[in-house]
């Protein structure tokens, strides 16, 4: 009997694996990385809001309005339900950690150390530049904005007055007040509390996977948002406001590339470079979105791949996406109130720089991770005895002002995790040393602990 052909002996499966290792034909579109999908829709916005406004055009800028609006409309969304899930799952997870009220204080403390660290700079940048010099700007330019904050609003709007309208209103503030209590109360029930604990880890995992959805949107929700501010306000309003927005750029870029560097490699002893490359996508993504809670998610994913513990991590980001702000809650107030002064000339002395100080430290719960920081402002403003018609003169700059706020905002709390667990000895210095930047793929959204 003749021997057979080996290749008359395999199976169709075989046939099917050779072919599928065999390279395909034909084109293929490549996969365009998420920071270049980014850049792109910041291109496109400037280009199309600079063509709506060149040639009023009203129907794109309606166009870009809508689709920027939308975008954070589906962020807005989520953040009611993500921080009150995030907040009560991460007090409950702290049992699962060794040493967590250390930790707890520890990472408060650092919250505190950088904050001053960075209104410093904010005022520093001020007092030399003098930003509201030479703007052409008058009182008269400026409006009393609808919401003010003060410190009465803010100690008494902690305590809600029933369950339902700091969800439907989104008060951010009073949602940490009621998920804290809810943590603190299921950590004191114990196992009666489980079915809940459950529920809630479930939920919150839904609610990431969600967001993660829209994160992807973020290359199109940035063509709308940068757009629409370039077609509403156009350059003029940039150059009269270019010394303020400068000192924002500049004191963000001396706290990110400066002082978080500084403070990893000789309190945490760690290279600063493998910081930014795992923390990138957070970073980015908090640039365009200009929202701490809606980009929490990935600021959760990029600290744990940084080597921070999943259990200390799932409390440190929720708890600094709504009270860890060194540029909304820090640079800008600082760097504003002394804007807002020079404009109504009004002198500010020593006491009144140190009380700057003061707010940024323990008034940045009031900006609660929400675009914008209009009411941080005003709270400074009424702490100083500045005229509210100062915020007016800055509502339209806001925007601009804020992705370059927000991804400071992030990488703060990013970082104070960081600095934590090193110091703690806790951190995976294996893990920091190998992360690096990542797509932003739906599979990938974060589970929780």
């Amino acid at each position: 009997m003749s021997a057979q052909n080996p290749a008359s002996e395999s199976s169709p499966e075989d046939a099917l694996a050779r072919g599928a290792e065999q390279p395909r034909s034909g084109f293929r579109i490549p996969k365009i990385p998420f920071w270049a999908q980014i850049l792109g829709g910041l291109v496109l916005g400037v280009l199309l809001g600079w063509l709506a406004r060149s040639q009023q055009i009203d129907w794109l800028v309606t166009t870009l309005e809508q689709v920027g609006g939308v975008f954070i409309g589906l962020l807005k969304l989520a953040v009611a339900p993500l921080v009150f899930f995030a907040i009560l799952v991460s007090i409950t997870n702290l049992r699962k950690v060794n040493n967590a009220a250390r930790l707890a204080s520890r990472t408060l403390l650092w919250f505190m150390i950088t904050s001053l660290i960075a209104v410093a700079i904010g005022l520093v940048i001020g007092l030399v530049t003098n930003p509201g010099a030479g703007t052409g700007l008058t009182p008269k330019d400026g409006a009393k904005p609808e919401n003010t904050g003060s410190w009465i609003d803010f100690l008494t709007g902690i305590i809600p007055t029933d369950v339902i309208t700091p969800f439907t209103e989104l008060n951010v503030l009073q949602i940490v007040f009621m998920a804290a209590v809810a943590g603190i109360a299921a950590l004191k029930l114990g196992e009666k509390a489980q079915p809940i604990l459950a529920l809630s880890e479930s939920v919150l995992s839904l609610l990431q996977k969600a967001l993660w959805w829209v994160i992807r949107l973020a290359p199109i929700g940035t063509v709308g948002l940068i757009g629409s501010a370039i077609a509403t306000y156009g350059w003029d309003l940039i150059g009269k406001y270019a010394t303020f927005t400068a000192d924002i750029y500049i004191g963000c870029a001396i706290v990110l590339f400066g002082v978080y560097p500084l403070l990893l490699s000789s309190v945490a002893k760690l290279n600063p470079v493998q910081f930014f490359k795992g923390a990138w996508p957070a970073i980015q993504l908090a640039f365009v979105s200009r929202s701490s809670v809606g980009t929490m998610p990935v600021t959760q994913k990029v600290t744990e791949r940084l080597g921070v513990p999943k259990e200390y991590t799932s409390f440190a980001v929720p708890f600094g996406a709504t009270t860890k702000m060194d540029g909304c809650a820090a640079i800008y107030p600082a760097i504003a109130a002394i804007f807002v002064a020079q404009i109504f000339d009004i002198q500010l002395g020593i006491t009144d720089y140190l009380l700057i100080a003061f707010v940024s430290v323990v008034g940045s719960a009031a900006t609660a991770g929400l675009t914008g920081a209009t009411v941080m402002l005003t709270l400074t403003l009424s702490t100083l005895g500045l005229p509210m018609e100062g915020v007016g003169l800055l509502l339209a700059i806001d925007p601009i002002l804020d992705m370059i706020r927000t991804a400071t905002n992030v990488a703060g709390q990013a970082l104070v995790p960081v600095l934590v667990s090193a110091r703690e000895n806790i951190l995976d210095r294996t893990a920091y040393d190998n992360a690096t930047s990542f797509e932003l793929d739906a599979k990938e959204a974060p589970a929780t602990a």
